[in-house]
């Protein structure tokens, strides 16, 4: 475990290297697209599985060859072009100011018009001169097979977009007075304060829907995908722990259980110095971006939800090929994450609801849910597969 949270990933080649190389990627987005790309990658190795199986087949995709290029194509490339340059040309003139704050600059106006038009001309020249090089004089309709894992990449931008979209929601409703922050600041708050279940609930049905829509089994779809999202809700539980981003434990003034001799000290209790929201107190002396820590000690939670999601990640990937019912996995997911969320939120700062007279979190009322819907699940999928088996 780091010694202090490094809010962009050049604050950590820095520490560990001393060489200081401005890259305009903070450290949570980091993590979080390793997130999305070990989860796209255990779910294409799945999906294959399923195929090969017969669970999942083919799909057909009609596509027309040989015709030229519309102009709405034509104006959809210039205009992506040009949003694309716009940005990139600016930020390549200006780029320490770039690195010290990309997220600033990619939601604000501030940009180059001659890079945008650069951008726009070529990329609407090179839709145009590569259909025309694939012109026929009469265009063919043909139907193409489309395999499961194919779909992957459209999956993880699915999940991606609706899955920020649903932790932005999830927030508001769990902190409705950052609606009025978010109402002054759009673009520059939108990926400040984000919830993981809203994420992942949202996710999940716009994935669900992406996979019927396409001829694929959702049930089969979400098996597949159930493993991975543990591994990467560890990356994502890494980001927040590197960065510092707020999501940690309450205060920890107890002394280490002597059993636990063996575990680092920052493992028991740590107070977050150089964190990217800049909570605590000042750092005499610092000179950097962020220079504050945490007056108490307080138990850092994204560690632990780390080493228990990779641990129920090893447990699911273990005994999937074992589970032939189609929705045990997925249904065992839901308990299993359920259960590890309702007790780390013992020990984690977070609002209160009353529900039925009880003083609880949100996550602590979805994980209960969650545990219902996983127990139902495998009573579900269980007796329908009793039912076509028998």
């Amino acid at each position: 475990m780091f010694p202090r949270c490094y809010p962009t990933i050049s604050d950590l080649i820095l520490d560990l290297t001393g060489l200081d190389i401005p890259l305009p990627i903070f450290s949570y987005g980091f993590f979080l697209a390793l997130g999305f790309l070990v989860a796209a990658f255990t779910l294409a190795l799945e999906l294959k599985r399923k195929e090969k199986l017969g669970w999942l087949k083919p799909f057909k995709v009609e596509v027309i060859k040989g015709e030229r290029a519309t102009i709405t194509e034509i104006i959809s490339y210039a205009v992506i072009g040009f949003a694309f340059g716009y940005k990139v040309f600016w930020a390549a003139s200006h780029y320490r100011e770039f690195a010290s704050n990309p997220q600033e600059t990619i939601m604000s106006s501030t940009g180059s018009i001659i890079g945008g038009l650069t951008f726009a001309i070529a990329l609407a020249y090179y839709k145009y001169r590569s259909r025309e090089k694939e012109k026929l004089e009469v265009p063919k309709k043909t139907l193409e097979d489309v395999h499961p894992y194919q779909t992957v990449g459209d999956l993880t931008i699915v999940a991606a977009i609706s899955g920020i979209i649903g932790a932005k929601l999830f927030y508001f409703i769990e902190s409705p007075g950052n609606f009025t922050e978010f109402l002054n600041d759009p673009f520059g708050s939108f990926f400040g304060g984000l919830t993981a279940y809203g994420g992942l609930i949202l996710g999940a049905i716009c994935v669900t829907w992406y996979a019927y829509r396409k001829g694929m089994n959702p049930i089969h779809v979400a098996d597949a995908a159930a493993p991975g999202l543990f591994l990467a809700y560890t990356f994502g539980r890494q980001g927040c722990q590197v960065s510092g981003d707020g999501d940690w434990g309450i205060v920890n003034l107890l002394d280490k259980p002597s059993w636990l001799g063996w575990l680092p000290d920052r493992l028991w209790a740590f107070n977050y110095p150089h964190n990217i929201i800049d909570d605590g107190v000042q750092i005499q002396g610092c000179m950097e971006s962020h220079c504050y820590v945490l007056p108490d000690m307080v138990f850092p939670t994204p560690m632990y939800e780390s080493f228990t999601t990779l641990l129920l990640f090893v447990i699911l990937w273990s005994v999937r090929k074992r589970i032939t019912i189609p929705g045990i996995l997925f249904s065992a997911y839901f308990i299993l994450n359920g259960v590890q969320r309702f007790f780390i939120e013992k020990i984690r700062v977070n609002t209160k609801f009353d529900f039925l007279g009880v003083q609880m979190t949100q996550a602590e009322i979805i994980s209960i849910l969650y545990v219902l819907i996983g127990i139902a699940g495998v009573i579900y999928f269980t007796r329908k597969y009793k039912r076509s088996s028998g």
